[in-house]
This record gives C-alpha cells, sequence and structure tokens, in this order.
C-alpha cells in the first residue's frame, strides 16, 4: 500500500513539473527585447505617454485603445520592417527609465532630441516640428512672456516645456515651477487656480482650446528642435527607422499622416 501511494505521488509530482516546463515560455522573451515571437513576427513594444493628443491619447468615448499620430507613424514603420507592434502607456517622464531597463524597444511620445537624452538614447531623424504654448486662463491677462514674472507655471515631468520654463525663470523671476506627469492634469490646476499658465505643445494644446473657451495662449518664440523616436544606445533599428522615415517623407505618406492627425481629418 505505501509503495502504491510513493509511486502515485512521484506520478503527481512529474506531471506537474512537466506542466509547469510547459507553460514557462508563453509570452517569448521579456518585453523590450525586440525579439517577442507573434507568429513568423518578432514583436517590438513601444513606450508613450497617452495624455498627449493628437501625438497620443484614448479616446474613451470609442474604447480604451491608445491612437493617434504616433500610433499610426510607429505603425507604418514598424510593419514595412516586418515587425508587430505593442504599445504600453507609460508617464512620460518614466519613458527612457522604461527603455534603460528593457522594457521597451522604442519611445515614439512627441519627443524631442536634447543633449541630456542624447546621452542615454539614441534618436532618428526628426519627423515633425511644433511649437511651445504658454497657456492660461482668458481672464488672466497673460498676453507675453514678462507677464509671468511673479506667477506659477506649470509643465510635465520630463518634458522640454519644463526645461522652457527653467529658462524663463532665468530671466524673468517666476514664483514657482510646478510639474505634473499628465496634460490633463495640468489643465485641471490651470482651472482650479494652483497655477497661473502651463507651457505645452501648441499642437497639443489646439484639441484642449477647441473643446474649453476659457482657455487662451501665445507661442514662444524659440528654436525647435522638433519630435523624433527614440531608441536604445546603439540600436541596429536607427538605420531602417530613418530609411522608412526618409522613403515616407518622399512618398507623401508622413504628410498624409499630418494632414489626418493636425489638419481636423481625424477619423
Amino acid at each position: 500500500m505505501k509503495k502504491w501511494f510513493l509511486v502515485s505521488l512521484m506520478s503527481i509530482l512529474v506531471v506537474g513539473l512537466l506542466s509547469a516546463c510547459g507553460t514557462s515560455n508563453n509570452g517569448g522573451e521579456t518585453a523590450g527585447s525586440g525579439k517577442e515571437e507573434n507568429g513568423d513576427k518578432k514583436v517590438l513594444v513601444m513606450g508613450t505617454s497617452a495624455d498627449y493628443p493628437p501625438f497620443e491619447y484614448i479616446d474613451t468615448e470609442k474604447g480604451e485603445e491608445i491612437i493617434g499620430f504616433d500610433i499610426d507613424l510607429a505603425k507604418a514603420i514598424t510593419e514595412e520592417l516586418g515587425y508587430e507592434l505593442k504599445v504600453q502607456d507609460i508617464d512620460f517622464g518614466s519613458l527612457i527609465t522604461a527603455m534603460d531597463a528593457g522594457n521597451i524597444d522604442l519611445i515614439l511620445a512627441g519627443m524631442t532630441p536634447t543633449e541630456e537624452r542624447l546621452e542615454q538614447v539614441d534618436f532618428t531623424d526628426v519627423y515633425y516640428t511644433a511649437h511651445h504654448m504658454v497657456v492660461s486662463l482668458k481672464d488672466s491677462k497673460i498676453e507675453k512672456v514678462e507677464d509671468l514674472e511673479g506667477k506659477t507655471v506649470g509643465a510635465q515631468l520630463g518634458s522640454i516645456q519644463l526645461e522652457q520654463a527653467e529658462e524663463i525663470n532665468k530671466t524673468i523671476k517666476l514664483k514657482k515651477i510646478e510639474d505634473r506627469d499628465r496634460i490633463p492634469q495640468l489643465i485641471q490646476e490651470l482651472k482650479t487656480g494652483r497655477i497661473d499658465a502651463a507651457i505645452i505643445e501648441d499642437t497639443v494644446m489646439k484639441g484642449f482650446m477647441e473643446k474649453d473657451s476659457d482657455l487662451t495662449g501665445f507661442n514662444l518664440d524659440t528654436d525647435e528642435k522638433g519630435s523624433a523616436i527614440a531608441l536604445p544606445k546603439d540600436s541596429e533599428l536607427t538605420e531602417e527607422f530613418n530609411r522608412v522615415l526618409g522613403e515616407m517623407k518622399e512618398n507623401g505618406e508622413l504628410d498624409k499622416l499630418i494632414m489626418k492627425w493636425f489638419g481636423g481629418d481625424q477619423e
């Protein structure tokens, strides 16, 4: 009886171990490796901050899918290169950290190449150039940079706009600079009076201002470098992404996406 019990116990343990081995590789390699298989296609994981319409956002009236200019651009490039794309929503200030940790393969989030970022990641050629806007409420009487003196100014954490606020503070004494993870948080802080103004990209603010007549703004006169795709240092994909970007610029496909998302032709 004891012998039969031990044999049965050993059989159960062996089956359990085999089952565990059979499920341990589900999902392929770790996310961000660029080698995760899905059928015959390799998967690239893209990090973005889905609070930045029309670059990337969630239209809750239509569902939970992240959509936008950057998403369409990423899909076009990765499809041309034979990859499947997965998109992860990450706070903007944590995107490069996520790439350093190997959790994502690329970043499309309206990100501007800066000297500091170039020390951590590689960038493709610029694919779109916009401008910085100082946003405030219409009754604030903030109409030029000088009007920000003594005011609290907000910007998105980790963004080039936060750097712009710091630059302004060097010549015009601000009361305080506040940062937030998401653009809607800045708009809410503006509406509740916790900040007097915010610096946000003008193409992003266009959508907010169309929906809220209390918002106004003016563009800063700066030498904007534009947005580019971030990839890991020395990535083999940088050259390939630039090749496809160049082809899209030449054949008009990039202009079509720009018109779709910035020209009022969104579906």
